[in-house]
C-alpha cells in the first residue's frame, strides 16, 4: 500500500431538489420537472432547480416561472418544499459522516470530504454507494489536492462520475477554458478580466499581480490570481457554518406602487431579519435592500451602522433609511439584508467563497 495523502472530495447531489421531488412522485422520472416558487408558472417567481430532463431545453435556476413555461410549457411544475429538502440533506450528510472522514457542509446538496488514503477514487465511489444505498439520490464527486480544485473537478463528474483535478492537470484540464468556469467567478468579473485582455484560466494565471491587484484591490486581485493557478484552502473544517448575515426576500404578484406600501413591505421583513439576527445573538453591523424595479432592473444600496447593534427598532430605522434611494418606479421584488459580527473564534478568511446552492 502506498503511503497516504490528504485530499479533498467534494460530494454535490445531481439535480438535488428534482431529484427528491421524483422519489416522491416516481410518475415524474424521465420527466422535465421545474421545482419553484409556489408552483405556478403564471405568477412571479423562480426556478430554484430543473431536472436534467428540462435542462436540455434551455431552463435553468434563477429563470423567471413563466419564461421557463414558455420554453417548455409541457413540464411538471412544483412548489419548493423547503423542509423535506433539509430532512433529506441531513440523512445525506449523516451518510457522508458514518464514512469516517471530516465532513464541512455547503448546503443542502454539497459538502466537502477530507481524509487521508490512498485512493481517493475509491473513497469517492463508496460514499456515492453510501448515499445511493440510504437516500436513492445519485452523486457526483470531485476530488482535488485542495478546495478550489475538488469543487471545479466535480463538474467534470456529472452526472454520477468521479473526477479527479490536481496541480498536475491543472492547467491541461483547465487552461484553455474560459475564467468563467472558475469557481467564484461570475459574468461582472469575467467582464472585467476580459478589459484588462483576460479570457482564459491560463491568461489569469500568467496575468501581471499588479494588473489585477488594480483592477480589484488587493485581497481580491492577489485572491483571482490564485484561483487562476487552481490554488486555495486545503483543510476541511467541520465546525458549524457561521452565516454572516440574514436576508428576507419577495415577489410580488402585482408591482408595489406607491411609497406607502414600499415602506410598508420593507419594514416587515425588516422585522422578520430583526428576529433571524436574533437568534445568532450576534450583533448587526450592516443593513442592505434590493430593489428590483418592473420589468427586471435590479439595485441594491447598504450602509455600515455607526456602531454594533442588536435593537431592534435602530436596525429597522437603518433600512427604512435606505428607502431614500429608491426611484418612483414600480417595484416587483423587495430585499432585506443584515449582516452580523463575526464571532472571535471564527475565521472567515478560511471559509470558502461560494455557499451552497439548490
Amino acid at each position: 500500500m502506498g503511503s497516504q495523502t490528504a485530499w479533498v472530495l467534494h460530494v454535490d447531489l445531481d439535480q438535488f431538489v428534482a431529484a427528491v421531488e421524483v422519489l416522491r412522485r416516481p410518475e415524474l422520472a424521465g420527466k422535465p420537472v421545474v421545482v419553484g416558487g409556489r408552483g405556478d408558472p403564471t405568477e412571479r417567481g423562480v426556478v430554484s432547480t430543473a431536472s436534467y430532463e428540462a435542462r436540455v431545453f434551455g431552463v435553468r435556476s434563477g429563470m423567471p416561472l413563466r419564461i421557463a413555461a414558455r420554453k417548455l410549457p409541457d413540464a411538471v411544475f412544483l412548489p419548493v418544499d423547503a423542509p423535506e429538502y433539509e430532512a433529506v440533506s441531513e440523512r445525506v450528510m449523516a451518510t457522508l459522516r458514518s464514512l469516517d472522514v471530516v465532513v464541512e457542509v455547503l448546503g443542502w446538496d454539497e459538502a466537502f470530504l477530507g481524509a487521508q488514503t490512498d485512493d481517493p477514487e475509491a473513497l469517492a465511489r463508496r460514499a456515492q454507494e453510501a448515499v445511493l444505498r440510504e437516500t436513492r439520490l445519485h452523486c457526483s464527486v470531485g476530488i482535488g489536492d485542495n478546495k478550489v480544485r475538488a469543487k471545479i473537478a466535480t463538474e467534470f463528474g456529472k452526472p454520477a462520475g468521479v473526477f479527479r483535478l490536481t496541480a498536475g492537470n491543472w492547467f491541461e484540464v483547465m487552461g484553455a477554458r474560459p475564467t468563467r468556469d472558475l469557481w467564484g467567478v461570475g459574468a461582472k468579473v469575467s467582464g472585467r478580466l476580459s478589459a484588462l485582455g483576460v479570457t482564459t484560466v491560463q491568461e489569469l494565471a500568467d496575468a501581471p499581480v499588479d494588473a489585477l491587484v488594480g483592477e480589484f484591490g488587493p485581497k481580491m486581485g492577489v485572491w483571482y490570481h490564485e484561483l487562476g493557478q487552481g490554488l486555495g484552502p486545503a483543510t476541511v473544517d467541520d465546525a458549524p457554518w457561521v452565516p454572516r448575515g440574514h436576508s428576507r426576500e419577495t415577489t410580488f404578484q402585482q408591482n408595489l406602487t406607491s411609497p406607502e406600501q414600499v415602506r410598508d413591505a420593507v419594514r416587515a421583513m425588516a422585522h422578520e431579519v430583526v428576529g433571524d439576527t436574533a437568534k445568532d445573538d450576534r450583533p448587526v453591523v450592516r443593513v442592505a435592500l434590493k430593489v428590483r424595479y418592473a420589468p427586471f432592473v435590479t439595485t441594491s444600496t447598504s450602509r455600515k451602522l455607526p456602531e454594533a447593534t442588536r435593537d431592534p427598532a435602530t436596525i429597522v430605522d437603518a433600512v427604512l433609511a435606505l428607502l431614500d434611494k429608491v426611484e418612483d418606479r414600480e417595484i416587483r421584488l423587495l430585499g432585506v439584508r443584515a449582516e452580523m459580527a463575526m464571532p472571535d473564534d471564527a475565521d472567515p478568511a478560511d471559509r470558502t467563497p461560494v455557499r451552497g446552492r439548490i
